[in-house]
């Protein structure tokens, strides 16, 4: 049967469609996020082992949790500068040999400080990977190809972590250090990859190199005085603050509500299975659509699919359903996002673009756990999801109005806002 449809002319057409035509690095960079996130068990088993296994309580689980966050945070700027400094490659084999070192050594640490420690450079270090990984993506892809290109790294990501997550309950029963060392050696394996099949793809080696490329040169200042790159920064902090929740409140309410962890885990996990299953026809449906429409469809499907919750009460197909649609949002909004920052990024500043980006999902991690909880135990489920609901609602509204400001723009220089092919939609400012 596997035969016969790879035999079928047009299934060959829509898989050359869907995977033809990126650079044979690309796929390199794409092979080594799959088997990083095959062994990442640590960051989602992290909680569980420090309580279960540890014994500590859960507030100090929640403050190992803001440690790492805040990690992420710091690495979300400061690797970014390097990616731009020094270069992508190095920032990005320097920042997995940091995460596979620190996450071993996190397996054998004892003692309330040392473990928050060590978690907080298992933070820093992890989250470095990511504004080199994004800029190298925009260096080696045309545009016209970007955001097929983030939407096939996205979905390597949740492949890897579907499958992780579905393995690793049963590895932690032989100890979870075997967890800590197995994602240490999946990270290492990365690195080696990286450092031997990616070459550096940095366009600009020097200030001097950028002024000649024909930008002027950009620290990290510049990046946050430009006022709309930031305020799409701004609204994604919006959607990344709703995105938290599915991890930290959501089980709680569920749990409040007299479901078992069992029931939470089936009804989070089709977030993963949706997201596998709809990636690729759903980026695909994406193509020569209005960018602007995109986000905006993004957000209220987002916002409003964590309201539903709200109407939920004890059933776990009502919350099953609350996720299918915020989960369409997610697939929507992440690769279109990723090419909107690597479009508004100046070619010789990619890495600090990225990074200021990645800052954005860094402080929601930091930020959303502690918003969120307090929101839930003095206004209550109704109070919190709403909240989702018209917070979604205002990155919607936002949305709208950069892209009538684009709109404005473009025609004022005598150019319209339309379609762009292949799934880069149109260039207006507007929010994976």
């Amino acid at each position: 049967m596997l035969v016969a449809l790879a035999a079928n002319p047009r299934i060959r057409r829509l898989v050359q469609e869907t995977v033809g035509g990126l650079p044979r690095q690309f796929w390199w960079l794409w092979v080594s996020t799959l088997v990083n996130k095959l062994g990442a068990f640590v960051v989602t088993f992290l909680a569980l082992y420090l309580t279960a296994d540890r014994g500590y309580s859960a507030s100090y689980a929640g403050l190992v949790a803001s440690l790492f966050g805040l990690g992420s945070a710091i690495a979300a700027v400061g690797a970014g500068v390097l990616a731009d400094r020094i270069g992508r490659r190095p920032t990005l084999v320097a920042a997995q040999l940091g995460t596979a070192l620190s996450t071993a050594v996190l397996g054998f640490v004892h003692g309330q400080v040392a473990i928050a420690a060590v978690a907080f450079l298992v933070g820093l270090c992890n989250n470095a990977t990511r504004p080199a990984t994004s800029a190298i993506i925009a260096d080696l892809v045309p545009a016209e190809d970007r955001v097929r290109a983030y939407a096939l790294n996205y979905w390597a990501i949740n492949i890897g972590f579907g499958l992780s997550a579905a393995v690793a309950g049963l590895i932690a029963t032989q100890g979870y250090l075997t967890l800590f060392l197995l994602d240490a050696l999946s990270t290492l394996v990365c690195a080696v990859v990286i450092f031997i099949r990616i070459p550096e793809t940095r366009p600009a080696q020097s200030p001097t190199a950028a002024k000649e490329a024909g930008g002027p040169a950009v620290g990290l200042g510049t990046v946050f005085r430009d006022g709309p790159f930031m305020t799409v920064v701004g609204l994604n902090l919006l959607l990344a603050l709703i995105f938290q929740q599915s991890s930290t409140t959501l089980p709680v309410d569920m749990g409040a509500a007299g479901l078992t962890s069992t029931e939470y885990g089936l009804v989070i996990g089709l977030n993963g299975v949706l997201i596998v299953v709809l990636q690729i026809p759903l980026t695909r449906w994406m193509e020569g659509r209005s960018r602007t429409g995109l986000l905006i469809a993004s957000c209220l499907l987002a916002g409003w699919g964590f309201g539903l919750a709200a109407l939920a009460g004890s059933s776990a197909w009502l919350f099953a359903l609350s996720v299918a649609v915020w989960t369409v949002g997610e697939v929507l909004n992440a690769p279109t996002m990723m090419g909107l920052v690597a479009e508004l990024a100046p070619t010789h500043a990619r890495g600090r673009y990225q990074g200021v980006y990645s800052l954005s999902w860094s402080l929601a991690s930091f930020l959303g756990p502690g918003v969120g909880g307090v929101v839930l135990e003095h206004a209550g489920a109704g109070v919190l999801w709403g909240a989702c609901g018209v917070c979604g609602t205002v990155a919607a509204l936002g949305h709208v109005v950069l892209g009538r400001r684009n709109r404005a723009a473009a025609g004022a220089g005598g150019a319209t806002e339309v379609p762009a092919p292949a799934a880069e939609p149109a260039k207006a400012p507007a929010g994976a």
